[in-house]
């Protein structure tokens, strides 16, 4: 094929186009793959000239192009579909400068966030953004899911801290969306434009991130509620208390049962809910915000609470909350990670409503969630051999649910191929329509991430 030859000549030392290796392009993190539809190829640029003359290629032989980093994605945003081929960008995978004094950091797409933390940390900096795979993680992944994870409800998610691009666009354009200033009004916000759009109007092929110092101390604290009610009025009551925890999260009896059969930490599994409450700050602000904290707790009848002494202490209760997916894995074949957000106030009865779904159609879930914020996942343990028909029913009236409280479908997992049917529902219907104006704009012979979000 002329295509694959031109396709190999820009990367001859990183392309793959035999079938044995194309499969595992097929999957990606999210349910349903089908390894019927493989891409034609593989190519691992290197730089953003490289990507830009496989776009152009793509464009002149309308081949779609599907950008790849580490596969984690819970919704089909990386797969392949028909006539297309995937850029991994592992390659490119540098931290091209941390600047102190001015507060910013420039990397490559596919630095993972947790070694980025690493590095900063010697400095005293800090990357607020937080997902739950922060380990496997890639700041592009981030950016282009608009990720967050549990400190959002403080810090806020990766928008928040994304302050200029380099874009490839459709049509081998390379672009710079602002400038490496903290503050930049001049002209369209471009940068949000490509933040949270799934790779569907250019591939990001360098970031420039926001920093910050790094708290002084943190402290974690885990509360234990009989009834999800009491955990759930409790959340607002911290909320309306005048402080902001960095992480306020909320665990499930099923999600408390499986981490601790999975990575025993001593967590109580014969109550219905635990808080999981992180603060973070200067020491003296720290202990007055736990005052108030335990104070709360008490009047919101926790029937345990359990504060950690040191770093040590903490990180053995983050391993155990980040290992809640693996842990699930150890139940059923299948593991599949949903991502609603709901308006506060009603993440008691959507739980709850999670809950009756997951009787109705006799599929085990644990739940989790970052209360602070409404971003609520059920994780469904199950086997799609068998129980597929069942959870497609689940999901469209879960999504149905969460539409209909006034939520809406994702808060950082993204649309991709698994949630796009139900799309048009979630938003307004004139903003649906600009969303594709500009998508048309941008990709004409729709070839970035083809198949995906809109």
């Amino acid at each position: 094929m002329k295509f694959l030859k031109e396709l190999k000549k820009i990367c001859p030392n990183n392309f793959l186009d035999k079938k044995e290796d194309l499969y595992v392009y097929a999957y990606d993190t999210s349910p349903n793959p089908d390894v019927t539809i493989l891409p034609l190829g593989v190519v691992f640029p290197q730089n953003a000239l490289e990507v830009s003359k496989i776009l152009k290629l793509c464009a002149e032989n309308n081949i779609s192009a599907i950008p790849r980093a580490q596969g984690t994605n819970h919704c089909g945003a990386t797969r392949p579909t028909k006539n297309s081929i995937v850029i991994h960008f592992s390659k490119m995978n540098k931290i091209l400068k941390i600047d102190k004094e001015n507060l910013i950091a420039i990397v490559e797409p596919n630095v993972i966030i947790g070694d980025l933390n690493k590095e900063l940390n010697k400095l005293g900096l800090f990357f607020p953004p937080d997902p739950s795979n922060l380990a496997v993680s890639t700041v592009a992944g981030a950016a282009l899911l608009c990720s967050g994870g549990p400190r959002t409800f403080k810090y806020g998610n990766t928008k928040d801290y994304i302050i200029n691009l380099e874009v490839v666009l459709a049509d081998g354009s390379i672009v710079e969306t602002s400038k490496d200033l903290a503050k930049n009004v001049t002209g369209y916000n471009l940068t949000s434009l490509f933040v949270g759009s799934e790779g569907t109007l250019g591939l990001i092929t360098k970031l420039t991130l926001k920093l910050i110092p790094k708290p002084q101390t943190r402290l974690l604290t885990l509360a234990y509620f009989e009834t999800l009610e009491a955990a759930s009025k409790c959340v607002n009551s911290i909320i309306n208390s005048g402080f902001i925890p960095s992480t306020l999260d909320l665990l499930d009896k099923t999600t408390l049962q499986t981490i601790e059969k999975f990575n025993p930490c001593g967590l109580l599994c014969d109550m219905e809910a635990a808080l999981l409450i992180e603060l973070d700050g200067f020491k003296k602000c720290v202990e007055y915000e736990l005052e108030i904290l335990k104070d709360i707790l008490i009047k919101s009848k926790a029937k345990k609470i359990i504060q950690t002494k040191n770093e040590q202490e903490n990180e053995n209760i983050w391993r155990a909350r980040r290992s809640a997916f693996s842990a699930l894995t150890q139940l059923k074949p299948n593991v599949i990670t949903e991502d609603i957000v709901v308006p506060k106030n009603k993440i008691a009865q959507t739980v709850k409503k999670i809950q009756a779904l997951a009787d109705k159609y006799n599929i085990l879930t644990a739940i989790m969630g970052h209360a602070g914020d409404g971003n609520i996942h059920p994780n469904f343990a199950l086997d799609l051999k068998t129980e597929k028909e069942n959870f497609e029913k689940l999901k469209d009236e879960l999504f149905s649910y969460a539409l209909s409280v006034d939520g809406t479908l994702s808060g950082e997992h993204g649309i991709g191929s698994e949630k796009k049917k139900y799309l048009p529902n979630a938003l307004d219907k004139n903003a649906y329509l600009l969303m594709k104006k500009i998508k048309n704009l941008l990709d004409e012979k729709n070839i970035l991430n083809s198949g995906k979000s809109l």
